[in-house]
């Protein structure tokens, strides 16, 4: 029901627009609500443990940016069911093809690096590309992969 419910308000557009690139605002902004509802609340979550880097707080934003609209809720919670119960039927029914209703599953597994090359196009910081892809580059950002992942399974 809080997906269907999800809202912004302003003082949040705010904050997004202080902490992503100018470039990088459009990608936050053509996300569906309920996904810049969920990523701010990832970014705070982050930031009420302490944590004020702006790269892990620009990959807060712009984590699921690729999802896109054509995920439906349905789709996440038949990739979320899916993925824990039968990971191997998901990979099979994903494909990367657009046009087929099974799009949103390839969506689903592969958002992250997708997410990431957004960011980085969008004149993101490698860091924050790197964060949202899932990989480190060093301890320092080994710490802020993990919160970022934990504030991620919290929200």
């Amino acid at each position: 029901m809080a997906h269907v419910r999800a809202r912004v308000r302003p003082d949040e557009e705010v904050f997004a627009r202080q902490v992503l690139p100018p470039r990088a605002w459009p990608v936050f902004a053509d996300m569906p609500v309920a996904d810049r509802r969920h990523a701010l609340d990832v970014a705070d979550r982050l930031r009420s443990g302490g944590h004020d880097s702006p790269d892990l707080l620009a990959a807060a934003l712009l984590h699921d940016a690729a999802k896109g609209r054509r995920m439906r809720l349905w789709h996440r919670v038949a990739g979320v069911l899916l993925e824990r119960l039968a990971p191997g039927p998901l990979r099979r029914l994903a494909t990367d093809d657009p046009r087929s209703w099974r799009h949103p599953f390839w969506l689903y597994l592969h958002h992250g690096p997708m997410s990431a090359d957004l960011a980085a196009r969008a004149g993101c910081s490698p860091s924050t590309a790197r964060l949202i892809r899932g990989v480190a580059g060093g301890e320092p950002e080994a710490r802020l992969l993990r919160a970022l992942r934990a504030a991620d399974d919290a929200s």
